[in-house]
């Protein structure tokens, strides 16, 4: 079953239904349901907090889309321009709707993004043993660079229970 909705840009007032969503599907015991769960990764129940998700937004070159159904936001993604490449993150679904091809189409809308923005490539950073999400960006054109860097604990988003790295994925548009 593919979800419809619509996909806009998010303002200030949908920061805590982001903040939600996005500790809803990496952290904690409701972030199972899903498969993008890191809850066995990383300890605790935070992602992300509003003031976090406000300076990513408040950031030059920066958006948010976000899906919605029936006024629910269950779907959303930070944009971010770096000269002409896209930053991909926060990447998030409600874990009781992943695989309804609510990622998919954000995807598609990220990449309508990057042609309006003028870029010629969208990366991301993943972690790096996280194989399933990292096949599943494969799936969608996204190569990986070989590049890897630190994923140091910040104080917020939890303790990690393993040494952590990102792996970089990118995708020519």
């Amino acid at each position: 079953m593919v979800m419809t909705g619509k996909i806009r840009i998010a303002d200030q007032r949908d920061i805590p239904r982001i903040v939600e969503l996005l500790n809803m599907a990496y952290r904690g015991e409701a972030s199972k349901k899903g498969w993008t769960t890191e809850a066995d990764l990383i300890a605790g129940e935070v992602r992300a907090d509003e003031a976090s998700v406000r300076d990513t937004m408040r950031a030059p070159g920066s958006i948010f889309l976000v899906f919605e159904q029936d006024e629910q936001l269950q779907g959303s993604v930070n944009l971010q321009k770096h000269g002409g490449r896209l930053y991909l993150g926060m990447f998030a679904v409600n874990p009781d709707l992943q695989g309804s091809g609510i990622g998919k189409q954000l995807l598609k809308g990220a990449g309508a993004h990057a042609l309006d923005q003028g870029c010629y490539s969208i990366y991301m950073k993943v972690i790096s043993v996280r194989t399933e999400l990292i096949q599943w960006y494969q799936r969608h054109g996204y190569q990986d660079t070989g590049e890897r860097t630190p994923f140091p604990e910040d104080g917020l988003t939890g303790k990690h229970l393993q040494p952590l790295e990102f792996a970089t994925l990118e995708k020519k548009i």
